[in-house]
């Protein structure tokens, strides 16, 4: 069956899609629509759906499958689909919404993998004890969630796909920046974003919880971090603690970005700096797979409101599977 991005510009379109996100909205004149944001596993778009009555608002709820016609255009240099007619998907037909989430491009299994071998390599009594305390607690939701609810990694099993990439650049700076400890930067990457389960609902129509929007990520794994301590009976005074907060309270950066410190140590300024490599090239990877050669992608707002250029040289291997 045809996915979304398999349509090309200009050419019609006759697809069930998920609805990932639904608000209403008044045009100049004071009429109802509709913005839609519809999803398949090949991406997401946008969609406007005009004169909408108050029943239609209510039955077009995030989380719906719906049966779209249409046309793929575009619209300011991104892709955008015209309504021409929707309706609600009927029970035999593909109306399962786990049909239609994207998922993270590694198996969970290798994903698990790649979390028991940096497990392994956190040494320090007091971090590893802090870090399996936690991951233990919120396994289950950690490889389902996304990492977002859009921009990078806003996908089924996207936070453990983005935090065994960032392992994964570390494992290589380790070894050219000795000075390094290991065990607190993987202990940092691994918990960097595990408050995101918290803040976010899910892979299906995401949103913000209430703590996630009162909160945030970053002070609820610190809250989390105090708790463990208490369970097992660590000292949260103890430097290896404090510095295992402060690389998670570090690690957007700046203060206008969320944190409360910026990075005061050696580990706090890389986890900062593999996260932003990360989210990056996921939202370029994201665009560009999207794009035809020798085309420019859409415009990614968090990126500056660039686009990128799409190669026609030779593609890359592929590194997933190895």
């Amino acid at each position: 069956m045809k996915k979304l991005y398999d349509y090309q510009k200009d050419e019609q379109v006759n697809i069930f899609l998920l609805i990932k996100a639904a608000a209403e909205k008044v045009t100049r004149t004071n009429k109802p629509y509709l913005a839609f944001t519809f999803q398949d596993t090949s991406g997401e778009i946008n969609a406007n759906y005009w004169d909408v009555t108050p029943e239609e608002v209510e039955q077009y709820r995030a989380g719906i499958v719906v049966k779209v016609e249409g046309k793929r255009e575009e619209y300011n240099g991104n892709p955008q689909l015209r309504i021409g007619s929707i309706r609600v998907a009927k029970e035999d037909e593909p109306s399962n919404p786990d049909l239609y989430v994207e998922r993270a491009p590694i198996q969970k299994e290798k994903m698990i993998e790649a979390f028991n071998k940096a497990m392994f390599d956190i040494t320090n009594a007091n971090l590893n004890r802090i870090v399996r305390h936690i991951m233990k607690k919120y396994q289950r939701d950690f490889f389902q969630s996304p990492a977002a609810k859009k921009n990078h990694h806003a996908f089924l099993g996207g936070l453990a796909y983005h935090t065994v990439c960032m392992l994964k650049i570390a494992q290589s700076l380790v070894t050219i920046y000795e000075d390094l400890n290991a065990s607190l930067l993987y202990a940092g990457i691994i918990l960097h974003d595990v408050g995101k389960v918290i803040e976010l609902t899910g892979p299906t129509a995401t949103e913000y919880t209430l703590e996630g929007k009162l909160i945030g990520h970053i002070v609820l794994i610190n809250n989390e971090i105090t708790k463990a301590c208490q369970e097992l009976k660590i000292d949260e005074n103890h430097e290896d603690v404090l510095m295992l907060k402060h690389l998670v309270l570090a690690h957007h950066g700046e203060l206008e970005y969320g944190s409360p410190v910026r990075p005061q140590i050696p580990e706090a300024e890389m986890i900062h700096y593999i996260d932003q490599i990360d989210a990056k090239m996921n939202m370029m990877q994201g665009a560009l797979r999207k794009t035809e050669p020798g085309e420019f992608s859409e415009r990614i707002w968090a990126m500056g409101n660039r686009s990128f250029y799409k190669k026609t040289m030779e593609p890359p291997i592929d590194h997933h599977e190895s």
